[in-house]
């Protein structure tokens, strides 16, 4: 008997756990139906509980410390930091949006992984697992799986300066307006010419800095022109381009739009000398390191222009900002040199779609090409660099099928181009003024040469070295 009531209470422990086990399953049946009767949006669905789900701390942390901090970061030029994990939750909407668009990491370039030194790229498969995570709830994972956080200089990138050059004064940026670019000379006082190996520009008020551009010029007057026919610095107008009166333009304080005339300040114009380009910050660009070998020369008793862009944001700000060099330890092999070709003589008429204008430089002896800044403005829309070689061939060297202006990038290859005597850079830029480009100020208006936003520029910066004119001899 003892056996049989045994059995029978091993049978109703059985029958107890398989109507738990019924019961469980009903649960979890009708908890799918009630998670599938609200549809997911397009970052959500059912948390994946399962022990190849991802976190955080395992699988998306190092991805995100290891392409996006450097931007993202306190103190970045990204709106927010990724290195905290409740700030990233608070964004993954955003974060799962630009990564499907292709807008995040910001590279317009189209060429094979490994063309340029300083692109910024994320993998498919990296990009799939940043999405999957966010799909699956961005769940934070095990404390003890997260990496180690990148540390970043607390000053400057390229480590502590062996010169800093700052603007001889505050400048105002007021709450609103537009403001017309203001130019700051400063001497750097150099005593002898000096090797640069890194530049870096760093803005006193990085929030009101769109950009910043910084050129040098010798003290005694220049040598002749020795730029290509028709070049000019930006900044100032090349030589028969049409002038166009300053007009208003849209800007946006806080949540109210103003229309204000633009601020013209006489106390700041362009000099007459403005030199050559050798640095420029700007969302995509700030640090420009050369290989190692190779150094920008900078004579002595350099005079610098800022040429400065500010933009306002609803709240005075004083900047001033400055530019560090870091010297190379020696001679270098070769010297760069920073110069540019443009196209000042065109006009866009009101309404008008897809317009292409053209540019070149020639080469009479072979050069190595280091590095191309493509720059328009707001209607600016593709950029397509082909290289033109002497027996009629050419290759596309630099393709950018959606420029964004809100991103200057100067391109820095991998391996330099080897550019050959009677060869040629032929520069394309195709920009769009009609009302379907959101961008545009004012699709109405008859659009030229110009340093505003609301104006245009066909601009090329490059970087190169002359193949004859090594320093010293090559090191095997």
């Amino acid at each position: 008997m003892a056996r049989a009531r045994s059995d029978a209470g091993a049978h109703r422990m059985r029958h107890g756990r398989t109507l738990i086990t019924v019961m469980a399953s009903l649960g979890a049946v009708l908890l799918l139906v009630i998670i599938g009767a609200r549809r997911p949006s397009s970052v959500e669905a059912a948390p994946r509980l399962s022990a190849d789900s991802l976190t955080f701390t395992a699988d998306v942390a190092p991805i995100l410390y290891h392409n996006c901090v450097m931007c993202h970061r306190p103190g970045g030029i990204a709106p927010f930091s990724m290195l905290d994990f409740d700030t990233v939750t608070g964004r993954l909407k955003d974060m799962a949006d630009v990564l499907r668009e292709g807008k995040m990491p910001p590279w317009q370039a189209v060429a094979p992984a490994g063309t340029f030194r300083n692109e910024r790229h994320i993998s498919d498969a990296d990009k799939h697992t940043i999405l999957r995570w966010i799909a699956e709830g961005g769940r934070f994972g095990n404390p003890a799986q997260l990496p180690p956080a990148p540390t970043f200089a607390a000053d400057w990138d390229i480590g502590v300066p062996d010169a800093i050059v700052t603007m001889p004064e505050e400048f105002h940026v007021p709450a609103r307006g537009t403001i017309e670019y203001m130019y700051f000379e400063a001497p750097t006082n150099f005593t002898e010419d000096k090797w640069v190996q890194a530049i870096e520009i760093k803005p006193g008020a990085r929030d009101v800095v769109h950009h910043v551009l910084v050129f040098a010029r010798p003290p005694d007057p220049p040598a002749p022109n020795v730029s290509p026919k028709g070049a000019s610095a930006p900044g100032v107008a090349p030589a028969g381009a049409p002038s166009s009166p300053p007009k208003p333009v849209l800007v946006f304080d806080a949540a109210n739009k103003i229309d204000d005339t633009p601020r013209n300040d006489s106390l700041h114009a362009p000099p007459k000398r403005i030199g050559t380009l050798i640095g420029t910050t700007a969302p995509g660009t700030n640090v420009i390191t050369f290989p190692e070998g190779t150094a920008l020369r900078i004579r002595a008793g350099s005079i610098l222009t800022f040429q400065m862009h500010y933009t306002a944001k609803g709240h005075d700000r004083m900047d001033r900002s400055s530019v560090g060099f870091r010297f190379a330890k020696e001679m270098p092999s070769e010297q760069i040199i920073a110069t540019h070709f443009v196209n000042g003589q065109f006009s866009l008429m009101p309404g008008a779609k897809d317009v292409m204008v053209p540019s070149s430089v020639a080469f009479n002896e072979p050069v190595k090409i280091y590095g191309i800044f493509p720059h328009t403005h707001l209607r600016g829309k593709k950029w397509q660099y082909t290289l033109v070689k002497p027996d009629g061939s050419s290759d596309v060297i630099l393709d950018v099928p959606k420029y964004d202006f809100n991103w200057q990038t100067y391109y820095l290859f991998a391996k330099p181009l080897e550019i050959p005597a009677g060869a040629r850079i032929v520069a394309r830029a195709w920009y769009d003024n009609s009302a379907d480009n959101d961008n545009n100020p004012d699709p109405t208006a008859t659009v030229r040469w110009g340093d505003q936003t609301w104006e245009e520029m066909q601009y090329t910066g490059i970087l190169y070295s002359v193949n004859s004119r090594r320093l010293k001899p090559a090191t095997k």
